[in-house]
């Protein structure tokens, strides 16, 4: 009977260290045979890197003031597992019709979509919404549904400098404008973290830092927002009034190259792009291309001066004549003009018999000089290079006696602006900026650089030539201000169609410089088809030049310099 209990204990106590052994044995195993396996099993769950980023940097104008800016918005996303474990065991069809409501969606479409990503594990619902919205979301208490803060760009100038900062995506990086072109600048790079979070994305534990990341910086643009408000203004009041395809406008300072104002219409909203075309959101002043037209007629002028093809004094035959079975005549008939007197009743025989006179090389090499063709390196990407040929392109006569009056070369509107930038600097030409000029905070890309291309007294000669007063006879008269000597040449420029012969459909466009007896500013503007009975740049971009620019000399602080009209 004794023997008969020891067994039985015996049996027990093996029993106990059987299942010891056993337990041991599975524990060295997963500890230490196996725990490579699970340790990793363990970190996809749990272990994530984690990234912290930066707010983006602003953007203001040269006196700091703020045009783009992050501002606090609220984010809504789901956790699909989690509404679907929840929804099994307690479906509140009433809190998810309200959330539907809030969405815009019909609750089937919020279910379907939600059910379509059931393995995944974050899922946005809605992005950069009203904060008053997102509370009202949260007082609904859905089980996986969560609020998330984030920033949203906003900016102040509107539609006025819409297509100069650009505009950011949902993730706020840029996809427009200096937005886009310096966004490695403005947005830096996230520090990144490891770390272990719960099943809510929570932080439990900050295990190590692995990349310190760049911090944002800000950009302070070349442009005074008050001078780029203007500018819009009126660009887009002639847009309208003349039924125009598009307008562009570029304003330069002339002593240091930095741009004050680039302007287009139509133009858009960047607080609510969302519905507007990709087209309607380039830069035109520095992605579209034209035929200059006679805006190029001073540098015809300062070439043949320069090579002694003429003498400032000289006289020339402007009746019409034929070359190559082309008639070339002028808009109104004349016998002979003096060289003033071609330029400021823009005669195409008078430039025409100029450049017949010097190989054509010579004024291409000019046209080079003043930056035609080729790119102003101002940092914004998408410029357009414009098209400037070899001389071999030009080898008949009629192709040179038209490159002469501004065809058969494609520019874009900065460019005209830093041709006449340079006219303005007594022939200084400088690097163009659309970053304020600041050796303390300079940034890279922009390296400000002058260098001279031909006399200042040939250049002064060629500015008191295309000066214009409010009692001009020029086709210029529009663009005189009150009270400032101005020096300015319009261009009407025929249209290529898309069989590319020319349409009577025009370009009207003026360019100029002011005050000339201290050259401070140099604004180009062009209206891209105008279809309200009238299409001459003298008619239609000569005001705007002028309302413009007579407002550019009030803002800042330009003394008169006409006293006679005073």
């Amino acid at each position: 009977m004794i023997f008969f209990k020891n067994r039985r204990l015996y049996i027990a106590y093996s029993g106990v260290f059987f299942m010891f052994f056993i337990l041991s044995a599975r524990l060295i195993y997963l500890q230490i045979i196996s725990s490579d396996h699970l340790i990793n099993e363990s970190n996809k769950r749990v272990l994530r890197i984690k990234s912290v980023s930066e707010s983006r940097g602003m953007i203001t104008d040269r006196m700091g003031r703020v045009l783009a800016v992050n501002v606090p918005t609220t984010s809504i996303w789901v956790d699909p597992k989690v509404v679907h474990k929840c929804s099994e065991m307690n479906f509140d069809i009433v809190k998810w019709s309200a959330l539907s409501s809030i969405l815009g969606l019909s609750l089937k479409k919020l279910l379907c979509f939600i059910n379509q990503h059931n393995l995944d594990r974050f899922l946005y619902l809605a992005r950069r919404i009203d904060s008053a919205i997102a509370e009202h979301i949260s007082q609904l208490k859905l089980p996986g549904v969560y609020i998330q803060q984030e920033s949203k760009r906003y900016y102040p100038a509107g539609s006025a400098a819409a297509h100069l900062v650009g505009v950011t995506n949902v993730d706020n990086q840029g996809i427009e404008g200096v937005e886009k072109s310096f966004n490695g600048w403005l947005a830096g790079s996230p520090k990144t973290r490891l770390v272990y979070q719960d099943r809510l994305g929570r932080v439990v534990e900050d295990i190590n830092l692995l990349n310190e990341g760049q911090l944002s910086k800000s950009i302070e643009l070349s442009i005074d927002e008050r001078l780029q408000y203007v500018a819009y203004h009126e660009l887009n009041n002639a847009v309208n009034i003349h039924k125009a395809k598009s307008g562009s406008v570029v304003l330069i300072d002339i002593n240091t190259g930095e741009i004050l104002a680039i302007a287009n219409s139509p133009s858009y909203n960047p607080n609510n792009f969302s519905s507007i075309k990709q087209s309607m959101m380039r830069n035109r002043a520095i992605t579209d291309v034209f035929e200059p037209g006679s805006t190029v007629k001073p540098i015809v002028i300062m070439t043949a001066l320069q090579h002694d093809i003429i003498k400032k004094d000289s006289i020339i035959n402007t009746l019409p004549y034929m070359i190559n079975g082309h008639r070339i005549k002028d808009v109104s008939f004349n016998n002979q003009l003096t060289i003033s007197e071609i330029l400021k009743k823009s005669s195409n025989v008078g430039v025409s018999k100029l450049a017949l006179a010097m190989p054509v090389s010579i004024l291409l090499n000019s046209y080079l000089n003043f930056g035609m063709g080729q790119s102003t390196n101002v940092g914004l990407i998408g410029e357009n290079k414009g098209k400037l040929y070899s001389s071999n392109r030009y080898d008949s006569d009629i192709e040179r006696a038209a490159l002469s009056y501004g065809y058969g070369l494609m520019i874009t509107p900065l460019q005209l602006a830093r041709m006449y930038a340079i006219i303005g600097g007594l022939s200084l030409s400088r690097q163009i900026s659309i970053i304020k000029l600041d050796k303390s905070k300079s940034i890279p890309l922009i390296s400000p650089s002058s260098n001279q291309i031909f006399s200042k007294s040939l250049m002064r000669t060629v500015i008191n030539m295309m000066e214009v007063t409010t009692t001009s006879h020029s086709g210029c008269h529009q663009a005189a201000i009150e009270g400032y000597r101005v020096a300015v040449k319009t261009g009407t420029i025929k249209k290529v169609g898309s069989q590319g012969k020319y349409i009577n459909k025009y370009i009207a466009c003026t360019a100029g410089i002011a005050p000339v007896s201290n050259p401070r500013f140099a604004l180009v503007v062009v209206i891209d088809d105008p279809k309200n009975g009238f299409y001459y740049g003298g008619m239609v971009s000569a005001p705007v030049f002028k309302s413009i620019m007579s407002s550019t000399l009030k803002i800042m602080n330009v003394d008169p310099d006409c006293f006679n009209n005073i």
